[in-house]
């Protein structure tokens, strides 16, 4: 039997949802109507916008949200449940409805980036599983979003698989390209989702040789030309020599991993054109965030390589989402009426809400609106929430390209501000309404 059952992701959850379910059951609570929502009360420090990213993860769980024999067996074995709880939890199927922002839009304070409306017992028992996977994806997005935009239309490669959880690194690469990366390292990501996926060699496969100029053929017989060499396993200036020699003008890039990448970089485009390659690009790895992206913005470089920075969410490995209950009722078909947290420093707002982003006649955005009434949007104005689940049936998938065309057009909305690294205020505010 595997560490991890992934056959089904009912147990990948808290102890406390399935004691809230115990104790509504207990008291005939569990049916209630209820709304709730996961949001944000603020952005990671220095962050003008965050990433939506997850949904379709999410959705693909919630599918495969069921209690097994052996889930069961393990909960009553353990005195998690009783045997009432089990019964319920046998022939649990959502079948509320759920809307939610398109993954690859944006989202700002209190935006309501999913929407979950159900009998209680059957949406509080989702929290987790929406929380684990939407709070990673997003943070992962985030960060990837801000470093593209720094590359200026350079491409970045996912390489993060090996600084995290196994699972989570194909996560990443998904968050990662949907947020404008151009492909992953990880090749789980490239089977499951489709990311485009690229890799050479690593120091290892030089080490093995008896010198370069023998690694450098070997790659080149097996991969031809149009490969990337790694030239600083020892003299960057003598491998680059090496791998023109070997290569002539057609071969595809050279990696740099180490050391001062700008002033290297500056160094080996210079040898390259004097060697007659002109064409060969020059691949910098080694610990890149957005902020060193954007430090060589000027050095002649033509692609990243980020791992380490963009899997653990460059300093935000959370998107710090939160899943509340908004409204609640007191019978399964009774009206709603907010609820809301009133704890110090964890306040919520009561009601379930709409949103719209405000544009101007411009199309930049303006603000975030977030209703606890529906909304009528303005001429330039753009609704955010979209069906995702009716009736317990999923409706809202959709390609991962959708997602990542989706943010781009997202990003275009912004005012200039919202892509500054320094520290300050939300990109756009956001406005509650009463209904």
């Amino acid at each position: 039997m595997p560490l991890v059952d992934l056959s089904t992701t009912a147990l990948l959850t808290d102890r406390y949802e399935l004691t809230m379910v115990r104790g509504a059951l207990g008291g005939d609570t569990e049916a209630r109507r209820a709304v709730f929502e996961v949001f944000a009360r603020h952005l990671p420090a220095g962050r003008r916008y965050g990433v939506v990213a997850g949904i379709g993860r999410f959705l693909d769980a919630l599918e495969a949200f069921r209690f097994d024999d052996q889930s069961l067996e393990f909960l009553t074995s353990h005195d998690i449940v009783d045997s009432r709880t089990a019964s319920w939890l046998a022939s649990y199927r959502f079948s509320g409805d759920i809307w939610g922002y398109g993954e690859g839009d944006l989202y700002f304070p209190g935006s309501p980036i999913l929407v979950v409306e159900a009998g209680f017992a059957e949406a509080v028992i989702l929290e987790t599983l929406a929380l684990s996977i939407l709070n990673h994806d997003a943070a992962i997005a985030s960060a990837a979003s801000r470093m593209v935009h720094a590359a200026s239309g350079r491409p970045i490669i996912e390489m993060g698989s090996r600084r995290t959880h196994e699972m989570a690194g194909v996560a990443a690469a998904r968050a990662a390209y949907l947020a404008g990366f151009t492909s992953s390292s990880n090749l789980e990501a490239g089977r499951s989702y489709g990311v485009p996926t690229a890799g050479t060699s690593a120091h290892a496969f030089t080490l093995l040789h008896d010198s370069e100029r023998h690694a450098f053929q070997a790659q080149l017989a097996a991969l031809g030309r149009d490969t990337t060499l790694l030239v600083d396993t020892y003299d960057v200036a003598r491998a680059v020599a090496v791998a023109v020699d070997l290569a002539g003008p057609e071969l595809g890039a050279v990696r740099l991993d180490s050391g001062d990448l700008a002033e290297t970089a500056h160094e080996v485009r210079a040898q390259l054109d004097a060697l007659g390659a002109p064409k060969t690009r020059i691949i910098v790895t080694g610990d890149l965030d957005e902020y060193s992206i954007a430090g060589l913005a000027s050095a002649p470089v033509d692609g990243y390589g980020v791992g380490t920075s963009l899997v653990t969410g460059s300093g935000a490995p959370t998107a710090a989402l939160v899943y509340k209950l908004v409204a609640r009722a007191e019978s399964p078909e009774g009206p709603l009426r907010p609820v809301a947290k009133r704890s110090v420093g964890k306040p919520s707002r009561g009601g379930r809400k709409w949103a719209v982003r405000h544009l101007g006649e411009d199309g930049k955005a303006i603000a975030e609106v977030v209703s606890t009434g529906e909304l009528e949007p303005g001429p330039y104005d753009r609704s955010l929430l979209r069906p995702l689940v009716r009736d317990g049936e999923v409706i809202g998938r959709e390609p991962l390209a959708e997602a990542r065309a989706r943010h781009e057009r997202a990003l275009a909305e912004l005012p200039p501000r919202a892509f500054q690294l320094s520290r300050g205020d939300p990109a756009i505010p956001t406005d509650f309404l009463n209904g």
